[in-house]
């Protein structure tokens, strides 16, 4: 399985513990290394993930944005800033393929708009 399936993975394992409450291990059964990693790392950095993702939502709240959509950016995100092997181009790339493919048709553009934008001040920061 390729890396784009488990990042795949890791967004609906992440989506199904939001939607349903289930628990973080549950989840994770049958996932592979690398979605595990995802889900597990985006987990232990929710809240600042979801702070940077509300930093960048203009016009919107994070609780407005639709769970799938939500797990998408935050897997991105978390590959943008953890996953130094992960250029930021290939983490936006996937997720506004995933979006694109699972969500409603301005996803692609929510997306690729908020995770370019923090992109675009992490490379202004450095």
């Amino acid at each position: 399985m390729g890396r784009s399936d488990e990042r795949r993975d890791a967004v609906f394992a992440l989506y199904q513990q939001e939607v349903t409450g289930r628990s973080l291990d549950s989840v994770l059964e049958g996932l592979g290394p690398f979605s595990t990693e995802l889900v597990q790392g985006v987990d232990s950095v929710r809240p600042e993930l979801d702070g940077l993702l509300s930093d960048h939502l203009e016009g919107w709240e994070l609780e407005r944005i639709a769970p799938l959509e939500k797990n998408i950016m935050r897997v991105a995100l978390y590959e943008m800033r953890e996953m130094e092997d992960v250029p930021v181009e290939v983490a936006i790339d996937e997720a506004v393929e995933l979006a694109g493919r699972y969500c409603g048709s301005q996803a692609p553009g929510l997306v690729n708009g908020v995770l370019g934008a923090i992109a675009g001040e992490k490379e202004t920061n450095r």
